[in-house]
């Protein structure tokens, strides 16, 4: 007979084995399933099943180096992003990640000067930028440049190898060896290296029988606003009866420039539909000054114009303010967040897309002008500029 001690231990012992085969048969419900087929028990077939069978059989028969475990989770990362056909959900390796964010911090900074070399081999000549360190320091356009803190230009340097020499960390002095137009003699010229302040707008009344301004926007900045509003302005000034706004070969940039551009031009609706899993459905519309709302305007764009550039003039089409000339854009109309990850990589994932005012997807489509031009490589070679053409005869014969 028990005692009431043993029946406690008993009991214990009881309970202990129960919650372990409780435990049991649920860490093995996910993996076994028991078929009463012959008494055996048959492995439930995973998603991965297949991946460890084709592996197992490599492992076995492959004559060549196998990937470390490193390389094969990499290229299992890329090879599922792949699938997923977007061209912008990326992976990114460490050092690659590291590359970008140095880029992302600006770390970096320069002189503010354009470098080019008209004859292979010949002269490195320098313009510097209005603003811009190069031109505070004393570098004049035209200035032949003979050496980097004293390392001579060879003829065998290609101007990135110039450029990287002269880039450096911001608030750190570099020596430019120059000759000034007109001079035979070298002088010494010390530029403080900083961040570059590279205007997004240049603009010029065009040389025609009815006064069109002409606006071109490189990239969509913090600033591309108030400098396109004060080219509008000073156009109109000139007598400007039309407009020509050239984002041929700008990439994009900022969303909220984009929009600002676009009030220039509209005085009311949606700019651009932004859609996302996490957010819905999410309208930027106009806001800001008007400055521009009536006066004839074309917008080139060719396969350079993507993401910031497609919006604009995505929405200047589809409310009718505009007409685009010349090519299909390149269809970058995604927003990316970028997640680091534990071991120093990095994945970019497409979070959303953008739409026109009238719902067509920017995103891997682009734009189709409502005009298309054709350049040809004779028009290249003549250095002719048969979209400007096209646009300055739409402008002349319409109004």
């Amino acid at each position: 007979m028990m005692t009431n001690q043993t029946r406690k231990i008993v009991t214990i012992l009881l309970l202990a084995l129960l919650a372990a085969s409780a435990f049991v048969a649920g860490y093995f419900t996910n993996d076994f399933i028991e078929l009463r087929s012959g008494g055996t028990l048959v492995r439930q077939r995973q998603p991965f099943d297949v991946f460890w069978e084709a592996w197992n059989l490599v492992q076995s028969n492959f004559i060549g180096d196998l990937p470390d475990d490193q390389a094969m989770t990499y290229a299992a990362i890329r090879g599922v992003m792949q699938s997923l056909n977007d061209p912008y959900t990326v992976f990114i390796e460490p050092v690659v990640r590291d590359q970008e964010r140095d880029s992302l911090r600006g770390s970096f900074g320069g002189v503010g000067a354009y470098i080019r070399r008209p004859e292979e081999g010949g002269d490195v000549l320098l313009e510097p930028i209005p603003g811009n360190p190069a031109e505070i320091a004393g570098i004049l356009t035209g200035d032949v440049l003979v050496a980097v803190d004293g390392m001579m230009i060879t003829p065998e340097m290609t101007v990135q190898e110039i450029a990287d020499m002269i880039r450096g960390e911001k608030g750190t002095a570099v020596i430019l060896t120059v000759i000034h137009p007109g001079d035979t003699e070298s002088v010494d010229v010390s530029v403080m290296r900083d961040d570059i302040l590279i205007p997004s707008v240049s603009y010029r009344m065009l040389d025609t029988d009815m006064p069109i301004g002409y606006i071109q926007l490189t990239r969509f900045s913090g600033e591309s606003g108030n400098e396109v509003k004060a080219a509008l302005e000073d156009l109109l000034d000139q007598g400007a009866e039309g407009l020509i706004l050239d984002l041929r070969g700008n990439g994009g940039g900022l969303l909220t420039a984009a929009v600002d551009v676009a009030s220039h031009f509209l005085d009311a609706g949606v700019v651009v539909t932004q859609q996302s899993r996490r957010e819905g459905e999410r309208e930027e519309k106009v806001s800001g000054e008007t400055i521009a709302p009536d006066i004839p305007l074309i917008v080139l764009v060719d396969g350079g114009t993507a993401s910031a550039s497609e919006i604009l003039a995505g929405a200047l089409q589809d409310h009718g303010r505009a007409v685009l000339i010349g090519q299909q854009t390149f269809g970058k109309g995604s927003v990316q967040l970028v997640f680091d990850l534990s071991d120093g990589s990095s994945v970019h994932v497409t979070s959303a897309r953008w739409f026109t005012p009238n719902g067509h997807q920017i995103d891997q489509q682009g734009l189709t002008p409502d005009v298309l031009v054709e350049v040809t490589q004779e028009d290249i070679d003549l250095n002719r500029d048969v979209m400007l053409n096209q646009a300055i005869e739409e402008l002349t014969m319409n109004n």
